[in-house]
């Protein structure tokens, strides 16, 4: 059994990606074999030269990731349990980037260790997993420490 979809959220795009991504892990934990999506989404279309720069930089770290990785654990992938911690695992980094703070960048470790699940999928390595929960963990914490901050500083201000 083959993975049935693989959100890839992207760091400092609108929150149309997340919302997407979660639709997307949404329908991996329900089981769904074949995503479904919108008909207007399908059609809409990635161009220009930020879609060209998003498919470099996406390439160059795949590429990187196929050199050090190995399926490891193979056992966790493709199935109906992993599926469904894997598919929980991304709304919570989807949701941790479409949380953070407009034009903060915070968004972007929680989108990258979304990324980095995926892929992990991709090549059954659950090393790369733990990377992706890692960076995207740390996201968070960075999201609560600055936002906390924040708040704290506008608070003394009044």
């Amino acid at each position: 059994m083959g993975v049935p979809a693989l959100p890839l959220p992207t760091g400092g795009a609108t929150h149309v990606f997340e919302i997407i991504t979660i639709l997307l892990a949404l329908q991996l934990i329900a089981g769904r074999e074949k995503i479904w999506l919108p008909e207007r989404w399908r059609r809409l279309a990635m161009t220009g030269k930020n879609r060209e720069k998003f498919l470099r930089t996406l390439m160059r770290l795949i590429r990187r990731l196929e050199k050090i990785s190995r399926p490891r654990l193979t056992f966790l992938f493709g199935n109906r349990i992993g599926n469904t911690v894997f598919g929980v695992l991304v709304i919570a980094g989807a949701v941790a980037a479409f949380v953070a703070p407009p034009f903060s960048g915070l968004d972007t470790l929680p989108s990258l260790g979304v990324v980095l699940l995926a892929l992990s999928v991709l090549l059954e390595d659950v090393l790369v997993a733990i990377t992706g929960l890692i960076v995207g963990s740390a996201g968070v914490v960075l999201e609560i420490v600055l936002g906390s901050a924040a708040v704290h500083a506008v608070g003394s201000l009044f």
